[in-house]
């Protein structure tokens, strides 16, 4: 099956200085291309390991707004993008995406102001009012509301306001969007999303960018670990 976003290449011949900020960042300064699965692409690493950095590259060279939103939003509160998106390259696909969003949770709150003062915003949501709902309730709203059929969506740690009952919640909305043409390209710390099935995993660290298995990532074997031996750990980290 074709998908949106093929793949996305660093052009290195472009950047001016590989040692300034983002490209100093090991996981940016090794990239060259990186191939992206047609339905879920996940990136996983330590914080810091510059997994948000990569997602907001991707998601505004495909033209989203950098704090989040759809094609049509066009604000900014305060600029802190990088200038990753400039030097990257998106190899897409014969397929078009029909609708899209950008979603991370850090700014998700200047997004919810931003619905909330356009009033063709709020019907494209649903007509919900996001900031009269939790945190995790309001991000789950939006996928229900907002995410539509043949759509590309990009996420930067959606789980940071999610209980572990409502990120497999999302979980299910994510797989029955998949199963309505969608792709997916998200940032996670969560090994609940990082066990959706078949999806592509990049860990990002000092070493660079490596394609790992669901159960070589650190976050499942740290968490497994962890719950089978939860006295010696607590031990261990205590005394």
């Amino acid at each position: 099956m074709d998908t949106f976003l093929r793949s996305v290449t660093l052009l290195r011949e472009s950047v001016p200085d590989l040692g300034k900020y983002p490209f100093n960042i090991p996981a940016v300064r090794s990239l060259e291309t990186l191939d992206l699965h047609p339905q879920v692409t996940l990136f996983v690493g330590e914080n810091g390991s510059g997994k948000s950095t990569l997602v907001e590259g991707i998601a505004v060279a495909a033209g989203f707004n950098a704090e989040g939103g759809s094609r049509n939003f066009n604000f900014a509160t305060r600029r802190s993008e990088s200038e990753l998106h400039k030097y990257l390259r998106l190899v897409r696909g014969t397929r078009r995406p029909k609708t899209g969003y950008f979603l991370r949770a850090e700014s998700f709150f200047n997004v919810a102001t931003e619905i909330e003062n356009n009033l063709d915003a709020q019907q494209g949501h649903g007509l919900v009012s996001h900031h009269d709902m939790s945190h995790g309730e309001a991000f789950l709203a939006l996928v229900q509301k907002r995410f539509w059929a043949n759509g590309l969506y990009v996420l930067d740690e959606p789980e940071a306001a999610l209980s572990p009952q409502r990120q497999l919640a999302l979980l299910r909305l994510i797989h029955d969007l998949v199963r309505s043409s969608c792709q997916f390209v998200i940032s996670t710390h969560s090994p609940l999303l990082m066990a959706y099935p078949n999806a592509q995993i990049y860990h990002l660290s000092e070493k660079g960018i490596t394609e790992v298995a669901y159960e070589q990532t650190e976050h499942y074997v740290l968490t497994r670990d962890f719950l089978l031996n939860r006295e010696a750990y607590l031990r261990r980290l205590l005394e």
